[in-house]
């Protein structure tokens, strides 16, 4: 099956940081506490994104998003790999894109009072509930045996593109430049819930449930 989006890019990144995997393990750092750090990073972007300070957000966000990678890493290499480890993951990955999405509409509430802001948190409401779609229809397909991958718009390719672009353009052109940012979010993950759906429907009609 061919790799899509930002997959294509985790073997050569995967050569990349084992060393520095290898030296975690060393150290006997836990995967949960590694978890745990990219959540506690994530948080503070939320609040930088609130206080108006989208660039170090972005940062942060792309931070966070490199630490997620470590803790699957060296729970594999490590033998530490669990079911709770898997659903704590999960979970902070799915609060973290809720704290981020809340700073970005604290933002809006406080940069400007325009009408356009009051229609952006909107738009955040919509790009939050569809990136939770995108990983909540991926996991109930697995929990009815449906390995459901399909979809442009997943974790890694939202992180990037929200944090990149929010640590690149910040408020630049009074805003604008984050405001096309989300609405590609909001759409693209929206998209790629509906895409999801369509897939397990193929997939899934008429097989019935064991």
């Amino acid at each position: 099956m061919v790799e899509k989006g930002l997959k294509i890019l985790r073997e050569p990144v995967y050569r990349i940081i084992d060393p520095v995997v290898r030296w975690l393990i060393r150290l006997r750092i836990h995967p949960n506490a590694i978890s745990t750090a990219g959540f506690v990073v994530t948080l503070v972007a939320g609040l930088f994104y609130h206080q108006d300070h989208v660039r170090t957000a972005g940062v942060l966000v792309l931070f966070g998003g490199v630490i997620d990678i470590f803790d699957g890493r060296v729970a594999r290499e490590s033998g530490l790999e669990s079911k709770f480890g898997a659903f704590y993951d999960s979970t902070l990955d799915r609060l973290s894109e809720v704290v981020v999405f809340v700073g970005l509409a604290s933002l809006y509430n406080t940069f400007r009072a325009d009408v356009e802001d009051v229609a952006m948190v909107y738009v955040i409401l919509m790009a939050l509930g569809g990136s939770l779609m995108v990983s909540y229809t991926r996991a109930k397909a697995e929990s009815l045996g449906l390995d459901c991958k399909v979809g442009l718009m997943e974790r890694a390719e939202r992180v990037v593109l929200l944090g990149l672009g929010s640590a690149v353009f910040g408020l630049a052109w009074d805003g604008l430049a984050l405001d096309l940012i989300i609405i590609v979010v909001a759409v693209l993950t929206n998209l790629t819930a509906i895409q999801r759906i369509v897939w397990v429907y193929q997939h899934g009609k008429g097989v019935p449930l064991e």
